[in-house]
């Protein structure tokens, strides 16, 4: 008499990892994951290889997670992944104090947060489509020079 099992929450072709308890503004954090929305893993691990961010280096391990759960978990193909969602929530915030002039002092905010990827597969079919719809304008740019020549 077990509990009934969860049902998934994301679709067959998705796979998700979640870093938590970064010390980091949840602002700062949003910043490097704007970086990656929308891009291919290969193309945001390299720009988190290389960016100067102190924090890329926790995201890229978060993508990595993301991989290594699609790959694993739900047999997805890596070279056709794309990081479908990056998000930032907050965390928890430490408060500390430091001593002021005249006897008093102020509140200091040490705030931690999240950030959440779902990397997606992409169907193999749509690129051939995008591909033949790009050769067609350029074909009927080049047939229309010579109706005018002649």
């Amino acid at each position: 008499m077990g509990k009934p099992s969860h049902e998934r929450s994301l679709a067959d072709n998705e796979a998700k990892a979640i870093a938590k308890n970064i010390r980091i503004s949840p602002q700062k954090l949003n910043l490097v994951a704007e970086l990656i929305r929308g891009k291919k893993v290969v193309q945001a691990m390299a720009d988190l290889e290389f960016s100067r961010k102190r924090v890329a280096q926790d995201v890229r391990k978060c993508v990595m997670s993301a991989i290594a759960n699609a790959e694993n978990n739900h047999g997805l193909d890596v070279d056709e992944l794309v990081v479908a969602e990056a998000y930032v929530g907050k965390n928890m915030v430490l408060k500390r104090f430091a001593a002021r002039g005249r006897g008093r002092s102020s509140q200091i905010l040490k705030p931690f947060s999240q950030i959440t990827v779902v990397v997606r597969q992409k169907p193999e079919e749509a690129e051939p489509k995008a591909a033949a719809k790009k050769t067609k304008p350029a074909a009927k740019s080049a047939a229309q020079p010579k109706k005018g020549a002649a």
